[in-house]
């Protein structure tokens, strides 16, 4: 209350203030908000999974009711989506990266042509490019490059292409003697089938 001076005037006394900022009562009513989401967002099958969990343990006695069942559902069916869809990316990549190889080994053939001819007129049998020629074709094995040019083994269509076909007593099934132009696989994919001689049986 206001109390009296020497002449009997009325002095404001020391009553409480008033917190009259409104920044300040901003910034307490501020202070209340649920602070925002943080951290990293996940993918979507971990937020399915926790919608889940929390769906689960903040209404434990309503789970067995229409909408929590109805709820489950849905998010086993998100999931199933989701695994789905991650499956499919993958593989998509894995075969994107196959073909990317196949691509530079298939340009790369001729080069391997010419090094196996070289080698053949004994140009490469010593020398820093037969070094080179070595080195390049242990890399290109690492991409899962092999060869195909085993003579005496059964002629395979898939993997062979006659030029040539003789018969021959000596042999008692269509059999690869001699190869006219090697072939290549990536891995189990044909890149080019050996051009061969066969010697059939003799009829």
């Amino acid at each position: 209350m206001a109390a009296e001076d020497a002449n009997g005037n009325q002095t404001p006394g020391n009553e409480p203030e008033e917190n009259l900022d409104p920044q300040s009562q901003q910034a307490g009513s501020a202070g209340e908000q649920p602070a925002a989401e943080g951290g990293a967002e996940g993918d979507a099958l971990s937020q399915a999974e926790e919608i889940l969990n929390s769906a689960g343990a903040e209404a434990p006695a309503a789970a067995g009711t229409p909408e929590a069942a109805e709820l489950r559902s849905d998010l086993l069916r998100l999931q199933a989506e989701y695994v789905n869809y991650r499956r499919r990316v993958e593989r998509d990549r894995d075969v994107a990266r196959e073909m990317a190889v196949v691509g530079m080994l298939n340009s790369l053939l001729p080069v391997l042509d010419d090094i196996e001819a070289a080698r053949k007129h004994g140009d490469l049998a010593e020398g820093p490019f037969a070094s080179i020629s070595v080195k390049l074709e242990n890399t290109l094995k690492g991409y899962g490059l092999s060869r195909i040019d085993e003579t005496g083994v059964e002629f395979d269509p898939n993997v062979h292409e006659a030029l040539i076909q003789q018969q021959s007593p000596d042999v008692t099934f269509d059999t690869v003697t001699q190869i006219l132009r090697t072939g290549y696989k990536a891995n189990e994919r044909v890149l080019r089938a050996a051009q061969v001689i066969v010697s059939v049986p003799e009829q």
